[in-house]
């Protein structure tokens, strides 16, 4: 873990798409676990729910969940399928993922996992971003992943895949019409046992596996700025008895009252302050 926490450290900070191939040494600890040693290991191991992938998006906005009997017949049937929360089965995972989570820099309040999928010979996802942080570890099979910058959405608070609607949040921050297809100038990644790839934060992608294929995710949802501050301001709002009121929203005089106080109340902030409140110390 040593020798990979400076590539995906640097990976991060240079916030573009990167693959490196041939790890071996560097990932072996991961790629030994048993449960990853194929997909009927890790459907034999699997002690919860499965996501399997609906054919008429291709993707987790439409899943259903199962459990591993009709999972094997749905992959079989050409459906893919997400393994979410790994680390919770796997000691040896839920260290290096936070691990990785505190050297990239992140905060406290991230919510970190450990994905595997599994992806039927000639399937893939559909066009889409996310709002979190993915490193994807190729662990069986071949796939390809078209990327593509995102000039559409900068720093999308949730994910959105093409052809979908896109939530009532981001459509309040949207400039234009989402998109239909993947960008023409795309660019074509392929991952092999072993290849390590970096998809930034809102990074068009959409793949495709060539034969069956099995990968590794460490994600990583991240608040932004906003959710500190809001997390902060809750904090310290619940230490007051007036704020902490049943709120009545016909009573604008009493709701102007708390704001006047919260606006006399806000010059003395300040970073520290809010950072004291959300993350613990030394994180």
């Amino acid at each position: 873990m040593n020798k990979l926490i400076p590539l995906i450290s640097s990976m991060y900070h240079n916030n573009k798409p990167h693959v490196v191939h041939g790890l071996k040494n560097e990932i072996y600890e991961l790629t030994s676990l048993p449960f990853l040693s194929s997909l009927e290991s890790m459907l034999n191991s699997w002690p919860g729910i499965i996501h399997a992938h609906l054919p008429d998006v291709r993707d987790e906005a439409s899943s259903v969940d199962v459990n591993a009997i009709d999972a094997r017949k749905l992959f079989s049937n050409g459906m893919g399928l997400l393994f979410n929360e790994v680390q919770t089965i796997s000691p040896v995972l839920e260290t290096w993922l936070q691990a990785f989570r505190t050297d990239l820099g992140l905060s406290a309040m991230t919510i970190a996992r450990c994905l595997v999928y599994a992806t039927p010979d000639g399937k893939g996802t559909a066009p889409h971003f996310d709002q979190n942080i993915n490193f994807v570890l190729q662990i069986h099979g071949t796939k390809k992943w078209w990327m593509a910058p995102n000039t559409d959405v900068i720093n999308p608070l949730t994910r959105f895949t093409m052809g979908q609607a896109p939530d009532p949040e981001m459509m309040s921050y949207l400039e234009n019409p989402m998109p239909e297809r993947m960008p023409t100038k795309a660019e074509c990644i392929e991952l092999y046992p072993g290849s390590l790839l970096f998809v930034p934060r809102g990074h068009w992608h959409s793949t495709e596996a060539e034969g069956d294929a099995l990968a590794l995710n460490f994600t990583f949802t991240a608040p932004t700025w906003i959710d500190l501050l809001t997390a902060a301001l809750r904090g310290r709002l619940a230490q007051s008895p007036e704020w902490r009121e049943t709120a009545h929203p016909t009573n604008s005089t009493k709701f102007n009252e708390l704001i006047s106080m919260l606006r006399s109340d806000l010059p003395h902030w300040n970073a520290e302050d809010i950072l004291s409140v959300t993350e613990p110390q030394g994180d």
